[in-house]
């Protein structure tokens, strides 16, 4: 734990150090300057049921909840610019005869800053953190936990240029960014989840507990598209790409991040939206049934897909 935290600090002086230079290497900005903060959010609660009464096809009565929350707090003046956003998803559902399950869970906080190099170009400090609220326990057994908050956790932090041709797109180029993968609870470490690296076996071919790295560093290039328009009256669409290789270990194999909300407005209070997320990791072990058995044999890296589909209540402030 100290080494991580060594690490981790000397990563973080060596881009706040990079942030500041670059700031103080301009001009002051004068004092009785006015500062140009914009702040916005959008939040959304979509709610869902089933009702099923002598219905001979059969199914189960269910209720479920999703809420979402995006909030933005954007600063710009003269050639400095800082853009910081949350966005939280938490959701969930019950079926019949079940207890409450928790059917999404999302947490992401994004810190970025920018100084203008030319017109269209900034050099640029960037930070991600993401990871989840709660714990998700296995279908199987209450008491087992595949997932929890900061397990796992990702974060990035990047230098690099920032292209922003318009207000719609910004193309982030960093070919210095450090990533890592935090996995707090020891027991998920010990397995190997999430791509650290597992608890060492004993003798006897045993796993010792508490052996396992509860930290994976990964340091590499990273590329992040984000695009945000108005396709259709009414209709947003939000897209984000993340790629991400790491020049110490297979650098082909690239980490795609890539998620889509489109946002269906139908007045000022309802809305609907769809939400897709897709996840590749080569370090990211998935259970593979290749049977169908139920009963996974195998395990191996594969395409992840999440899709949510919702209507309800929206309020938005600017």
């Amino acid at each position: 734990m100290l080494t991580f935290m060594l690490r981790f600090a000397a990563f973080t002086l060596l881009f706040l150090s990079f942030t500041f230079s670059v700031a103080l290497a301009q001009q002051q900005i004068p004092k009785d300057s006015v500062n140009s903060w914009n702040f916005s959010g959008l939040g959304t609660v979509n709610f869902s049921q089933v009702s099923l009464s002598n219905w001979a096809a059969g199914g189960q009565n269910a209720v479920s909840v999703l809420g979402i929350a995006n909030l933005l707090a954007n600063y710009e003046q003269g050639p400095h610019t800082w853009n910081n956003s949350l966005n939280i998803t938490y959701g969930l559902i019950k079926l019949e005869k079940q207890k409450v399950r928790k059917s999404d869970d999302r947490m992401e906080l994004n810190l970025k800053y920018g100084l203008r190099a030319s017109d269209k170009w900034y050099y640029t400090a960037q930070g991600n953190l993401r990871t989840q609220l709660t714990p998700t326990y296995s279908l199987s057994r209450r008491d087992s936990v595949e997932s929890g908050f900061l397990s796992p956790a990702s974060v990035l932090a990047s230098v690099g240029m920032d292209y922003k041709p318009n207000s719609k797109l910004s193309v982030f180029i960093s070919p210095v960014t450090g990533k890592f993968t935090l996995v707090m609870n020891q027991a998920l470490a010990d397995m190997g989840a999430f791509g650290v690296a597992p608890a060492r076996m004993d003798a006897e071919g045993k796993a010792i507990r508490g052996t396992g790295e509860r930290l994976r560093e990964e340091f590499g290039g990273f590329v992040n598209v984000r695009f945000k328009d108005e396709v259709f009256k009414n209709i947003t669409l939000q897209s984000r790409l993340d790629l991400f290789s790491n020049y110490l270990q297979n650098p082909q194999n690239v980490d795609v991040n890539w998620e889509n909300l489109v946002n269906f407005k139908v007045n000022k209070a309802v809305s609907a939206s769809f939400f897709m997320h897709m996840i590749y990791d080569d370090d990211v072990m998935i259970k593979i049934d290749r049977d169908k058995d139920g009963q996974p044999e195998a395990r191996g890296p594969r395409l992840q897909i999440k899709e949510t589909l919702g209507i309800g209540l929206s309020y938005k402030f600017e």
